[in-house]
């Protein structure tokens, strides 16, 4: 789905599900169940054993994804610059790689330039935010993690909270997306609603086998109960 930065700025924070948790057997039934929930954004997390301890998908299952789908695809690979390209034919609409992942984040922002994708820079916990200055210009988003990535059942890090203040900050007036990903629960997403974030990743909180849809509605009322506070 061709979609752009002020669309997504414009409809103001949401989430973005995690499909990895879904029944992949089952992908389009649990897609339909997001759609009927009015949860429009598809989180892809692709690992592929190196960078992080997993292996998951690629860019087929990027591109069984209904087009009418923001597909928003995380990248936690090794050295990920002659592999982009293949995500962008699969119909990417969001592809962020990690800042730690290649000697040279400038080249792999640069490569995807006019491919229409939203450009994304992911950073994991440790990793401190002035490395995103330098790249400003040349990406749509910013990602932080929540936890270290490739390990299931990790709680939410405290020290996220002043991490995303401070992106927020180097971000300043730039229509730049920041998002955040890990540990993010049905206890914990009004929380999280208010820290600044455009994109906020959830997963197994949505995908639980037991009520998808019902917890997509009730994340996206969390986020919406949030913003209108905050407003």
């Amino acid at each position: 789905m061709k979609t752009t930065v002020r669309q997504l700025l414009d409809g103001g924070p949401t989430i973005s599900v995690g499909m990895l948790t879904a029944d992949l057997l089952r992908l389009g039934d649990e897609l339909a169940v997001l759609e009927q929930a009015g949860a429009n954004v598809v989180h892809v997390d692709v690992m592929d054993g190196v960078f992080c301890p997993q292996f998951t998908v690629g860019p087929p299952i990027v591109k069984a994804i209904p087009d009418g789908f923001i597909k928003d695809c995380h990248l936690m690979i090794d050295d990920p610059l002659d592999k982009l390209q293949s995500f962008v034919d699969a119909g990417a609409s969001i592809i962020t790689c990690h800042v730690e992942s290649t000697r040279h984040p400038h080249r792999v922002l640069q490569s995807l330039a006019g491919s229409g994708v939203i450009r994304g820079i992911a950073l994991n916990p440790g990793t401190p935010l002035a490395v995103i200055e330098p790249l400003l210009d040349d990406l749509e988003l910013v990602f932080l993690l929540a936890v270290n990535p490739g390990w299931g059942g990790q709680k939410f890090l405290p020290s996220t909270e002043a991490r995303l203040a401070r992106a927020r900050e180097i971000i300043g007036g730039r229509e730049i997306l920041l998002e955040v990903d890990g540990g993010i629960t049905k206890a914990n997403i009004e929380h999280v609603a208010t820290l600044g974030a455009d994109l906020i990743v959830s997963g197994s909180a949505i995908y639980d086998g037991v009520a998808p849809g019902d917890n997509a509605r009730y994340m996206l009322e969390a986020v919406r109960k949030a913003t209108a506070r905050a407003s």
